[in-house]
């Protein structure tokens, strides 16, 4: 595998032609952890309990938001930076970020006392909240090597890495919850995670660390870092901040079917929106100066993205109460089923709003997207929490999907930058969705509840969506189809 010249720079067509594979690879690739995740997902409600998921939720969410404390931006500015990057700028990044965490970490040991109290966790929730301290440092230490691949879009490095990454972690977990281990199988396992994420990535791009700080360098980063970074802060404050206070204002059983229902609901939205958003994030930024190819590039990220993500969200919405029936065990998980689908209101909305963000930050207008932070965090603050202490883990699901709904407002500011088709975009295939659901609610009145019902309704909905996509977008979809299965032969 050839290393990539961290300092060396990369001209428009190839951005553009490496945009579309980077998809592409991504995608195929992060499939892989997709299924890795989904069976792991399907033993883990087998052998653990809400409550456990609910304290994994709570530690990770404290780590999580002290993570935000960790870069101040700095690893984003360099993926920005229209300018070529320098040693300087990566020792700098790289320095500065270390500095941070060590801080973190000594500052989360010290007050384990605090948390272990307000929480009233037990002795092995604190080993896990120790062992996300070592993992949130084993991190840090992919920075610059991830920064590197990202800015001359090299994702199917990234991807492979995150395949094994998360096969280790997933197959450790498992194993050790099968086991009993309960608590103790997701400590020993990030552990794992963190020393093969670090050690794969550094095998497929190396680097040297080095510490030195230039203030230039410093100085020039910060000034796309802070305001980058103050959005980052609202995005922790809003979802792991709120995590802190859900678990004390529904307690950590609803909270973790609350978890439940997220991560079901949002793996769609993780496996194909973070693959575009990591690629186009670069890729608009060198396309900022090109109206044209931005609009264009913009319109064609977002219907792939909700091509993918509203039929997968749809089909787990319709199916999942006949999956929690007919799997021994899962019977537990059927409180979740109205949260997921209120969840799914709110990441309908994220497919496209996402990718939205990203772009104004790419383009420069940060303070436009540190508006709609505040926004969506004010709006999760009043609606989550409140409803959440009325009606319970329901309450707290209707008021993700009423912050969803806001982002009507983030649609209309983009398109006043970037004129991007909504109805190419966004409309058709949300129409295709609404087709191959009412297909399928009628299509499940007259199957039974079990596990060969799940496989029918999933073939018929297929059949049902792509159809309607066909008569939506004609011809095209072939064509789109037939370019990225040449991608997938061909690619290098």
């Amino acid at each position: 595998m050839s290393h990539v010249d961290p300092t060396a720079e990369i001209n428009l067509e190839t951005v553009k032609s490496r945009t579309v594979k980077g998809i592409v690879a991504l995608t195929q690739q992060y499939f892989g952890v997709y299924i890795i995740t989904i069976v792991a997902y399907f033993f883990l409600g087998k052998f653990l309990n809400p409550v456990l998921f609910g304290i994994f939720g709570v530690v990770s969410a404290i780590i999580n938001f002290l993570v935000y404390f960790s870069d101040i931006g700095l690893a984003a500015s360099l993926i920005q930076k229209k300018e070529k990057i320098t040693q300087e700028d990566l020792k700098t990044t790289f320095t500065v970020q270390q500095i941070l965490v060590i801080t973190l970490v000594v500052t989360v040991v010290a007050a384990t006392s605090l948390i272990k109290r307000f929480y009233n966790l037990d002795q092995s929730s604190v080993y896990l909240l120790y062992a996300l301290c070592f993992s949130f440092m084993m991190s840090s230490l992919k920075s610059i090597p991830s920064v590197i691949l990202e800015r001359h879009l090299k994702f199917e490095v990234i991807a492979l890495s995150a395949i094994i990454e998360t096969l280790v972690y997933n197959l450790v977990l498992v194993f050790l919850a099968w086991k009993g281990f309960g608590i103790t199988s997701f400590t020993i396992s990030v552990i794992a995670r963190g020393i093969i994420g670090v050690t794969v990535l550094y095998l497929f791009q190396p680097w040297r660390p080095a510490l030195q700080i230039s203030l230039k360098s410093l100085k020039k980063l910060l000034v796309f870092g802070i305001p980058y970074q103050i959005n980052t802060f609202i995005a922790v404050i809003k979802d792991d901040g709120l995590t802190l206070i859900l678990g004390r204002v529904i307690g950590l059983g609803p909270l973790g079917i609350l978890s439940w229902a997220q991560g079901w609901i949002q793996m769609p939205l993780r496996v194909v929106l973070d693959n575009v958003t990591r690629v186009t994030f670069p890729a608009f930024s060198r396309m900022q100066d090109d109206a044209k190819n931005l609009e264009r590039s913009v319109t064609r990220s977002i219907f792939f993205i909700t091509l993918l993500v509203f039929p997968t969200v749809t089909g787990i919405v319709i199916l999942a109460p006949i999956v929690f029936q007919s799997i021994p065990k899962f019977g537990q998980w059927m409180p979740a089923v109205i949260p997921l689908a209120f969840l799914a209101v709110n990441v309908l909305f994220a497919a496209v709003t996402t990718q939205l963000t990203n772009l104004l930050n790419a383009i420069g207008k940060i303070k436009i997207t540190s508006g709609l932070m505040v926004m969506w965090t004010a709006l999760t603050w009043v609606f989550v929490p409140y409803l959440g202490s009325k009606y319970g883990v329901n309450g707290a699901s209707i008021g993700y999907a009423i912050v969803g709904a806001s982002s009507i407002v983030a649609i209309l500011i983009a398109r006043k930058y970037v004129n991007f088709s909504l109805t190419e975009s966004t409309l058709k295939p949300l129409f295709a969705s609404f087709i191959m659901a009412a297909v399928l609610l009628t299509l499940r009145n007259f199957l039974p509840v079990n596990l060969y019902s799940v496989l029918i309704l999933t073939v018929v909905g297929a059949v049902a969506y792509f159809a309607s996509i066909f008569v939506f977008v004609g011809m095209t979809i072939v064509e789109d189809i037939r370019k990225v299965g040449g991608i997938i032969i061909h690619r290098k």
